[in-house]
């Protein structure tokens, strides 16, 4: 790959051994190295550098802990549930404007905890009997007293795709995107289906358009709140655009120096780019290289 895809490469060891243990979870609780890290409501609060401001671990503080992994010299890394105060928006714009504030490292950091925080905010009963439920395993999964039903953090799987006829791309805009904006065209994978044939689908509710030869090109988390982004390519042998006015705005056929002329930042160019933390940006990246 020609960069990192964002929200990607965070190096803290997960460890399952100490969520899965509470004699271990009790011992990193403990330790006095360990740090919290910092959010208002799950956005983060940028520190004095301009990265992740992270703060000793406070025991009096009786909001429920997450654990998000150990460091390489072992230092545990926590995250709490929000204040009952605290707003909670899966889709903040205010977050997006400071991401450009954190490195690789700590944006794939940040959106583990903004993903974890945010299902525990949205998932406090059963499924199963709506009884409360409560934290387990180290934060990273949720158990009713009632029933005992056990609940674990959802991952959103969602295709986002290039479509590609006669050595151009396709991309969309949807209503709400910026003035100029366009994307690749992208659709949640439902039940019962492979990730080609969601990416087919998509790709023909969306724009008309009939596709074949699907390829995997790469995956990014994306937490907002809790998607997981599969890229792909898709040959198409009609150019033809019958467009789902209700997803899509509009959608064009753009060439490589269209790609190229959007994400150099151009004037003349055709389109605005996807930002650098959205695969979309690297599907193009890597369709014009």
């Amino acid at each position: 790959m020609p960069r990192p895809l964002g929200f990607t490469g965070a190096r803290l060891d997960r460890a399952d051994q100490v969520r899965t243990n509470e004699a271990a979870f009790a011992a990193a609780l403990a330790d006095p190295r360990a740090r919290c890290l910092v959010l208002d409501g799950i956005d983060f609060v940028p520190g004095e550098g301009g990265g992740l401001c992270w703060e000793p671990f406070d025991p009096a503080d009786d909001r429920a802990v997450m654990l998000l992994g150990l460091d390489e010299a072992g230092v545990p890394h926590f995250v709490r549930e929000p204040a009952p105060s605290q707003r909670i928006d899966a889709r903040s714009r205010t977050v997006m404007r400071l991401l450009p504030m954190l490195s690789t490292e700590e944006a794939a950091l940040y959106g583990g905890a903004r993903s974890l925080v945010d299902w525990h905010a949205r998932h406090r009963f059963c499924a199963v009997c709506g009884q409360p439920t409560d934290l387990f395993r180290g934060g990273w999964g949720r158990q009713c007293g009632s029933c005992n039903a056990e609940h674990f953090p959802r991952v959103d799987p969602v295709v986002i795709m290039l479509a590609e006829c006669e050595d151009r791309v396709l991309v969309g805009r949807q209503p709400g995107f910026p003035p100029g904006f366009f994307s690749a065209l992208a659709g949640f994978v439902e039940p019962g289906e492979s990730l080609e044939e969601a990416v087919a689908r998509e790709l023909f509710e969306e724009a008309g358009i009939r596709v074949a030869d699907v390829t995997y090109v790469a995956s990014q988390p994306w937490p907002f709140p809790s998607s997981l982004m599969i890229g792909a390519r898709a040959v198409a042998h009609d150019p033809a655009l019958t467009l789902d006015t209700t997803e899509i705005e509009a959608a064009m056929w753009v060439d490589r120096a269209d790609v190229r002329a959007a994400l150099a930042g151009d004037m003349g160019a055709p389109f605005m780019a996807p930002p650098p933390l959205a695969i979309a940006r690297f599907l193009l990246e890597d369709w014009a290289a």
